[in-house]
């Protein structure tokens, strides 16, 4: 191509790369609440009951941001999306996490020690929910909680059951907790749903279980290992948490469908002892028969095959009040498992 036909082509180029930027639209900016009527009506109600200025409430609020982003991601997975254990499973207990688990355990052995000694909650089971809930704080999570619970205090998506109004009593958790602490309440970030720090907290359950346990004087739980394993510990023992108990026994399920679904009716709870599963056809192992607490039938689907099961005890049920799923209570086990076995 000629010199001068390939500047003037070079050129045509460059005018039509500008023509696209100018024309491509620009993501739109977050836009504040300010003073949208509801919001305003909830920051006057709020401060009252925190007895705090109304204006400060107010102000607050009228800065936080509808974030399409969070209410997207609040929704359920879509109809008929099958259940796959095996497939959550390999998403927690991995090489990875487990090499981020021994380091977390060697660095914080003794704080994870102390925590058992106290709250009866072993240093696997700590170990796991850290892991699992935010790889030991490589995942704590980009969005303002300001944002978060006030999009879905206000915004809440349709199409799943409205929880609304269980997120603007976090969100009202949240400005006692900035009170409280003397936080900024534009400045803490976390997740979509506004859970804060390493073991994922939702404002309302670090007001009620969290603690100072390396006696610092503040309750940290981005920055002190030591406020983090001791308040999951608590928030467990405070749940039900039994010492020295086990979580699970291996079970083989009934074989009449019958029967299996009896003992799934109460789902994750345990209601049944070692003589009620074997009377429904269940068949426990050695240290399941002899137990003498209540157990669950828990069901784990493993998409297309068949599933698994195991049967839980008030400790298995004690997990699930951190997460209400089976599913996320075995990754936590078997997650710490995993690496106190490389211990």
């Amino acid at each position: 191509m000629p010199r001068t036909l390939a500047r003037r082509f070079l050129s045509v180029l460059l005018l039509a790369a500008c023509s696209l930027a100018v024309a491509a639209p620009r993501p739109p900016e977050l836009q504040p609440y300010g003073e949208r009527e509801d919001v305003m009506r909830f920051a006057d109600a709020a401060a009252q009951r925190l007895e705090a200025d109304p204006q400060w409430v107010r102000g607050v609020l009228a800065q936080a941001r509808l974030v399409p982003t969070v209410a997207r991601l609040i929704m359920p997975p879509p109809p008929g999306t099958a259940k796959d254990w095996a497939a959550y499973r390999a998403r927690f207990v991995e090489p990875r996490r487990i090499a981020a688990g021994l380091a977390f355990w060697r660095d914080n052995e003794r704080w994870l020690n102390l925590a058992e000694e106290r709250w009866g909650v072993p240093p696997a089971i700590v170990v796991g929910i850290v892991g699992v809930e935010t790889l030991y704080g490589q995942h704590t999570g980009s969005f303002r909680v300001l944002d978060a619970l006030a999009t879905l205090s206000f915004d809440f998506p349709s199409g799943r059951r409205d929880r609304s109004e269980f997120f603007r009593s976090e969100l009202e958790a949240f400005l006692r907790l900035a009170r409280r602490e003397g936080l900024d309440p534009l400045e803490p970030k976390g997740s979509y749903a506004g859970a804060i720090g390493l073991p994922q907290f939702m404002p309302s359950s670090i007001l009620k279980y969290a603690v100072d346990f390396d006696a610092d004087g503040r309750i940290d739980l981005l920055g002190s290992p030591a406020d983090v394993i001791g308040s999951v510990a608590h928030y467990l023992a405070e749940f039900g948490w039994q010492r020295g108990a086990p979580t699970h026994f291996a079970v083989a399920a009934p074989v009449e469908v019958r029967d299996r679904a009896l003992l799934l009716v109460p789902d994750i709870l345990p209601s049944f002892d070692a003589a009620g599963f074997a009377e429904r056809g269940a068949t426990l192992d050695a240290a399941g028969a002899a137990w003498p607490g209540k157990l669950a039938l828990i069901e784990l689907q493993n998409g297309d095959a068949a599933p698994s099961y195991v049967a839980g005890t008030t400790n298995f049920y004690a997990i699930t009040r951190y997460n209400w799923s089976s599913y996320y209570a075995m990754a936590v086990i078997e997650l710490g498992e995993a690496v106190r076995r490389q211990r």
